[in-house]
């Protein structure tokens, strides 16, 4: 077999990229934790961690929409059954998202902590990776 059949043909020319599914790990954490406590602290991490991920320099999200954002991820938080611990650093983390970024990285250590006995390794290494992109 040459190399080029081994290879997969190039994408036609109007073909579509293929999507980036962030934090794939905290998400199919969700969909296999049982339903109750476990499964809606990964899915309010889940919430919040995208919220982080909008905050970084290359996505750039306008302020006004970062607010709004945030406002709308807090009054979710307060709906939702968690342990208090959990919605708290959630809710400051989600606060952090809408205003100044250099805050979120503390918030989002806070978070990890409060989280680390629900998340399993693949998904707290996807919050490791953001957090480090935040601390830097």
């Amino acid at each position: 077999m040459n190399a080029q059949s081994s290879s997969f043909p190039a994408p036609p020319p109007y073909a579509l990229a293929s999507p980036v599914f962030r934090f794939r790990a905290l998400a199919s954490l969700a969909s296999r934790s049982p339903l109750g406590g476990p499964r809606e602290v990964t899915l309010a991490t889940y919430l919040v961690a995208r919220l982080v991920d909008d905050c970084l320099p290359e996505k750039a999200l306008p302020s006004t929409a970062r607010a709004e954002r945030a406002a709308g991820a807090r009054a979710w938080l307060a709906s939702v059954a968690l342990p208090a611990a959990v919605r708290g650093a959630l809710s400051r983390l989600a606060a952090a998202t809408g205003g100044d970024p250099s805050t979120i990285g503390g918030a989002l250590t806070s978070v990890m902590s409060a989280v680390d006995a629900y998340l399993d390794a693949p998904s707290r290494s996807e919050l490791a990776r953001l957090e480090r992109a935040f601390t830097k």
